[in-house]
């Protein structure tokens, strides 16, 4: 918690001192990721714990409703955060175990070819990896957000957004940073292709 230590505008500073290290090839393609699955009509998931299951069901909304420009006519992203299925979550834990909350709601739900977006800032929560190893077994396309050291996600997950510093709260603001770009850059990649389908002289 750096904060603690740190006066706002130092504290700033650091933020936008993690900004500039992030790996830009790395952002650029989880939205070419998703914008496959959306191609190819492919369910997009998202989990997460705590401040990054609240990230979960943020992107979500977005990726849902502010990829659209056309709400009636433009095709949609298949979306679904799995933070989101409260009493199904309490049911898996109280019965089998927190570990199993989101992998047996992907049993229900996902098929091949579907890309599972994983948000862990230690990278080593046990719900979030048990899902990843059955997404990968299962043929999904898994991205891991990460932060500190990395953990086991960043080694487990197909694709990687790494946040490398140890202090939670700067790890969750920049994967919503990050988020928030994919939004606009996704809303701006199905535009283009909602007026390729129309053609180049549709209104």
């Amino acid at each position: 918690m750096l904060g603690t230590t740190l006066s706002a505008g130092d504290y700033l500073s650091r933020v936008c001192q993690e900004i500039g290290r992030l790996d830009v090839g790395s952002v650029v393609n989880v939205s070419e990721v998703i914008e496959r699955a959306y191609d190819a009509g492919k369910f997009v998931f998202i989990i997460g714990n705590g401040g990054s299951g609240a990230n979960a069901s943020h992107l979500c909304e977005d990726l849902a409703k502010c990829t659209l420009r056309d709400f009636e006519n433009q095709k949609r992203l298949k979306v679904l955060s799995l933070t989101d299925n409260t009493a199904g979550i309490m049911a898996w834990a109280n019965d089998e175990g927190y570990d199993r909350i989101f992998v047996e709601q992907l049993k229900n739900l996902a098929s091949p070819g579907d890309v599972l977006l994983a948000i862990s800032g230690s990278g080593n929560s046990p719900n979030i990896l048990k899902a990843v190893e059955w997404a990968e077994a299962e043929g999904l396309e898994t991205v891991g957000f990460t932060g500190f050291s990395g953990g086991k996600l960043q080694k487990l997950a197909r694709h990687n957004l790494h946040v490398g510093i140890d202090d939670m709260g700067i790890v969750e603001s920049l994967h919503q940073v990050v988020f928030h770009w994919l939004i606009d850059d996704l809303n701006r990649r199905f535009a283009a292709k909602a007026v390729s389908r129309k053609g180049p002289n549709a209104s």
